[in-house]
């Protein structure tokens, strides 16, 4: 993997420990980057009072051969983390209200979205041959499909499923290698195209696996998969708000997990019953609380 250079990090440190003259031309550029992006070294040099050769001395600081390959960097940045730049100012005076709102509202929009969209018939397959299998794969990396790796894996050992959640590439390849056609494998991917997870499954696919894909629709995970459940969210524009994401990730963890259950019928129930047996004096007789604590 290669390390994509971060110009804007470097502008900043410029603008903070350059000389005079760089640390004017990186708070000029810093101060408005898509118009850097697009403005010509004689327009810069005039914005920030200096001269051309010193634009290009600053280009070459950069590691950049000249103002072309500057701008090329910066447009590259505006692409990949333009609502980072300049983040909007949240407004204090109604911060409880707003974080409440948006966390809740998020969750509760997204889940009404899943709810109208979701297509049952791919859950029920996937679903019929997570409740066969021999041995059970989960895979995910990264922030969301991670965390819904481990809590497909819990909810799965409750009903004496042998399931493992893998969050390592390497492990994920390693285990697809030693799959086999009584084994499914469930591969999560918000973007569907993480090179791990598509590794894994062609692995996984290649030594006979089912292999079920949580993912976003026609991505290429969900073209390499036997069982493709659709997964994508709209996610929001302000950067604090959380994820809808995930939200849509757990939605289809429970869609699964409740299906499996109710195929299994009677064996996953007995299996509850004795998870929450196991953990009854920690309850105190309550009937009320969660199978888990």
């Amino acid at each position: 993997m290669s390390v994509t250079p971060d110009i804007i990090m470097q502008l900043r440190g410029l603008a903070k420990t350059g000389s005079k003259v760089e640390r004017r031309l990186a708070a000029l550029v810093l101060s408005d980057v898509d118009f850097a992006s697009r403005a010509s070294i004689a327009t810069l040099a005039e914005r920030a009072e200096t001269s051309q050769p010193s634009v290009t001395r600053l280009c070459r600081e950069l590691g950049c051969e000249g103002i072309r390959e500057f701008k090329l960097k910066l447009a590259q940045a505006l692409a990949v983390g333009e609502l980072y730049l300049t983040p909007p100012p949240a407004d204090a005076a109604s911060r409880e209200e707003r974080i409440v709102a948006d966390v809740c509202d998020t969750a509760v929009e997204t889940i009404l979205a899943v709810r109208q969209t979701v297509a049952m018939e791919p859950v029920m397959r996937a679903a019929e041959r997570i409740a066969k299998a021999r041995q059970v794969y989960i895979y995910g990396s990264g922030g969301i499909s991670s965390l819904g790796a481990v809590e497909l894996q819990n909810r799965l050992f409750r009903f004496s499923i042998p399931a493992i959640a893998h969050v390592d590439g390497q492990m994920q390849q390693m285990t697809a290698a030693v799959a086999d056609p009584e084994t499914v494998v469930v591969v999560m991917s918000s973007s569907g195209a993480a090179p791990a997870a598509l590794d894994a499954a062609e692995i996984a696919r290649h030594y006979g696996a089912t292999v079920i894909a949580v993912a976003p629709p026609g991505s290429p995970l969900s073209a390499a998969a036997t069982i493709a459940v659709a997964f994508e969210a709209a996610e929001s524009r302000s950067i604090n708000k959380p994820s809808a994401s995930r939200y849509a990730l757990l939605v289809l963890i429970d869609l699964l997990a409740m299906a499996t259950a109710e195929i299994l019928g009677e064996e996953a129930v007995e299996r509850m019953r004795r998870v929450r047996l196991a953990l009854s004096p920690l309850k105190r007789g309550s009937r009320s609380w969660p199978l888990g604590d």
